[in-house]
C-alpha cells in the first residue's frame, strides 16, 4: 500500500495555511499561470513528483499543478529546509501527499525519496538532482515512464550535465536554474538576502565592520557579497576562476586565496556547488570565534566530516549554531550543521523572487507535456520566449511598462546594409 504522508504534526496545518496564503499574495506570475492551467487542465491524469524545499512558496507551485489536474506528491530536497507547518497544511488542507520533516535523518530522507517514486510519476521536479539520481541507480525500471525532469538549482544542474557528458542520463531534463528569470534573480537577490538572513538569525551578530569571506563569485555568491557589503561588512572573495576573480576585483572586493582569507576573516560563507571549499587546513587557520556557513545545496562545501573527526569538543549554543573546539583550543562556530544556511536557519528566498523561479518550474512541466516523445536525453533550457513571458508578467505585476521597438528599429537590427552615414 502506498503511504499517504509523513509529516511532523498535522495540528500545525492552520499556521501553515496562513503562511501559504501570505506567500501567494506575493506571487502574481505563478497565479497568472495557475489560472490558465486551471482552465486548460494541463496535467490531467498525470502524476508529478516534486523533490523541493517544502516551504510556503513551494506549496503554491504544488497547488498550481494540482488545480491543473495533476496528482501531486512531494518530499523535501534537504533534511533541514522543511517548514513543518507548511508540510502539515499540504496534507490536511490540500490533500497533497507530503513526505518531509525538518531535521529528518539520512535514512528517513531516502525513505521519503522512495515514497514519492512509489506513486509512479510521469514528471519529476528536483532541487539537487537526488530524485533523478535515485531513478538512475535504484529504480531504473521507472525511467521509461518519465516524460522529463526539471532541475531547480545550480548544484543539481552540475550533476545532471556530468551525467549527460558521461552519457549516463536516460531522460530529458530542463535546467530551470539556467533560465535568466531564475538565476539572475533567485540566485542573486534571493540567495543574497536569505543567506544574510540565516546568518543573522543564527548568530545575531552585527555584520557592519566584520570581515566576511565569500567563497565563489557565481550568481549566488555575487548576491551574498552585494548584501554583505550593503550591511557594512568588509568583503573578501575567493575564487578558482580567473574571469570571476577579475570581476569580483572590479566590483570593488578584495580577492585572495582561501588560505590567506582564513587568517583574517570573521565570517565565512561558501556558495559554489563544490566539495570542501572551506576545508580543514582553512578552518585550522581561522581566528578564535570565526563563523562558517554554507549556502550551497549539499552539506559538503564545509568539510564537516573532517571537522567532526578532529574536534576536541562540541556544543549547541543557539538553534542552528554549533561551537567546535579545535585542536589548538580555538573555537569555530558552524551554522545549520553545514547545510544551506538560508533554509536551515531562516525561511529561504522571499516569495517575490520564487514567483519567477516557480513560474519557470510550472512552464517546464507544461513543456514536457507539449513535447512528449520529442525530447532527447539531454539537459535543456526553456526557450527564451518563455523567459521573456515570465519577465513580462512580473513587470506587469510590478506596474512597470517598457518601450517596444519601432518597425524601423526592427528592420535595422535584422539587416546588414545600413552603416556609417
Amino acid at each position: 500500500m502506498v503511504k499517504k504522508y509523513d509529516v511532523k504534526d498535522l495540528s500545525l496545518a492552520k499556521e501553515g495555511k496562513l503562511k501559504i496564503e501570505w506567500a501567494a499574495q506575493q506571487m502574481p506570475v505563478l497565479k497568472n499561470i495557475k489560472d490558465r492551467f486551471a482552465k486548460e487542465k494541463t496535467f490531467k491524469e498525470l502524476t508529478i513528483a516534486a523533490c523541493l524545499h517544502i516551504t510556503s512558496e513551494t506549496a503554491n507551485l504544488l497547488i498550481a499543478l494540482k488545480v491543473a489536474g495533476a496528482n501531486i506528491v512531494c518530499n523535501a530536497s534537504n533534511p533541514l529546509s522543511t517548514q513543518d507547518s507548511v508540510a502539515a497544511s499540504l496534507v490536511k488542507d490540500f490533500n497533497i501527499p507530503t513526505f518531509a520533516i525538518k531535521g529528518e535523518d539520512s535514512k528517513t530522507y531516502y525513505r521519503h525519496l522512495n515514497a514519492v517514486l512509489d506513486y509512479n510519476p510521469q514528471i519529476t521536479m528536483d532541487d539537487g538532482a537526488d530524485l533523478v539520481h535515485m531513478l538512475h541507480t535504484k529504480r531504473q525500471a521507472q525511467i521509461k515512464d518519465i516524460l522529463g525532469s526539471s532541475e531547480e538549482t545550480t548544484t543539481g544542474v552540475i550533476r545532471l550535465k556530468a551525467m549527460e557528458q558521461e552519457k549516463a542520463l536516460k531522460l530529458p531534463v530542463i535546467a530551470v536554474n539556467d533560465s535568466d528569470t531564475k538565476h539572475l534573480f533567485d540566485n542573486r537577490y534571493g540567495t543574497g538576502q536569505s543567506t544574510i538572513d540565516g546568518v543573522i538569525r543564527a548568530t545575531n551578530l552585527l555584520l557592519a565592520g566584520k570581515t566576511l569571506v565569500v567563497a565563489g563569485y557565481g550568481w549566488c555568491s555575487k548576491g551574498i557579497a552585494m548584501r554583505a557589503k550593503g550591511m557594512g561588512s568588509n568583503v573578501i572573495v575567493t575564487e578558482v576562476d580567473n574571469v570571476k576573480a577579475l570581476e569580483a576585483a572590479m566590483d570593488g572586493f578584495k580577492v585572495m586565496k582561501m588560505k590567506d582569507a582564513a587568517k583574517i576573516g570573521d565570517i565565512f560563507i561558501s556558495a559554489t556547488g563544490d566539495k570542501h571549499v572551506i576545508d580543514l587546513p582553512a578552518m585550522k587557520l581561522m581566528k578564535d570565534g570565526a563563523v562558517a556557513a554554507n549556502s550551497g545545496h549539499f552539506d559538503i562545501e564545509i568539510d564537516m566530516t573532517g571537522l567532526e573527526k578532529i574536534k576536541k569538543g562540541k556544543k549547541r549554543i543557539r538553534e542552528s549554531l554549533d561551537e567546535y573546539i579545535m585542536p589548538s583550543g580555538k573555537k569555530l562556530y558552524v551554522l545549520g550543521e553545514g547545510r544551506l544556511v538560508n533554509l536551515a536557519a531562516a525561511e529561504g528566498h522571499p516569495a517575490e523572487v520564487m514567483d519567477m523561479s516557480f513560474a519557470n518550474q510550472a512552464l517546464a512541466a507544461e513543456y514536457f507535456v507539449k513535447n512528449k516523445g520529442k525530447l532527447e536525453n539531454k539537459v535543456y533550457v526553456l526557450p527564451k520566449k518563455l523567459d521573456q513571458e515570465v519577465a513580462k508578467l512580473k513587470l506587469k505585476a510590478m506596474g512597470i511598462s517598457i518601450d517596444i521597438l519601432t518597425p524601423e528599429q526592427k528592420r535595422y537590427l535584422s539587416s546588414w546594409n545600413e552603416g556609417t552615414k
